[in-house]
């Protein structure tokens, strides 16, 4: 059973959301939040598998909370979705930074929606791989890169700096096994072994990575 916390500071769009999970098989919303602060203590008392988190709400707002979850070692095993209308937010690339899974738009089908909450439960994929790469590229294209090298760097093999590579241009492990022409468990493999050496939380940190370290195309 996947566990889901709602942060937003709409009532409707809670509602929305807790009425779509809570119909959902294998799915438990496990609590609700209104802002930032109240997202940190409700996942540090509910421990949820998955929050989806507003970015703008009022005090706290969902960056700084999902930096301070995301860095709470008593949540290594909770993934956090942000929700953006994309157009007005400007912080998604922070947010990434800061140990997010990934981003909707706040207008994804409803299907996307879950099958991106599954995807981010399993610590798979970075979301939806088409919209990812578009916004990826929209925010770091925005954002100036660090040209500091991640300090592991040196500890990748040449084919994870090619895997890196790939997970950053928004490839799944079957596409980056076809293009490396390797098998999929091959390329989860190489995949798994570089989140481990950055210490990388998930595939949405292995792009930030890569873009800061040069990695990315």
């Amino acid at each position: 059973m996947i566990r889901i916390l709602l942060a937003d500071d709409q009532d409707l769009v809670r509602l929305g959301l807790r009425t779509l999970i809570d119909s959902e098989d294998g799915m438990v919303c496990a609590g609700e939040a209104v802002d930032g602060l109240a997202a940190v203590a409700a996942a540090r008392r509910e421990r949820p598998d998955v929050i989806l988190m507003d970015i703008r709400m009022p005090g706290v707002d969902g960056l700084v909370a999902t930096q301070r979850i995301t860095s709470d070692p008593a949540l290594a095993a909770t993934k956090v979705i942000v929700l953006t209308t994309f157009e007005h937010d400007q912080y998604i690339f922070d947010a990434l930074r800061h140990g997010a899974s990934g981003f909707l738009l706040k207008d994804t089908k409803p299907a996307d929606l879950l099958n991106a909450i599954r995807s981010v439960a399993q610590g798979d994929a970075l979301l939806s791989p088409s919209v990812t790469r578009r916004l990826v590229r929209e925010f770091v294209t925005a954002v100036p890169r660090t040209g500091i090298p991640h300090p592991a760097l040196d500890n990748l093999t040449n084919r994870e700096r090619e895997t890196v590579s790939l997970v950053a241009e928004g490839l799944s492990n079957d596409e980056i096994a076809e293009r490396l022409v390797i098998s999929p468990a091959t390329a989860r493999t190489h995949v798994s072994r570089a989140m481990v050496k950055l210490g990388a939380r998930d595939r949405a940190q292995l792009v930030v990575f890569a873009y800061q370290s040069g990695l990315a195309k």
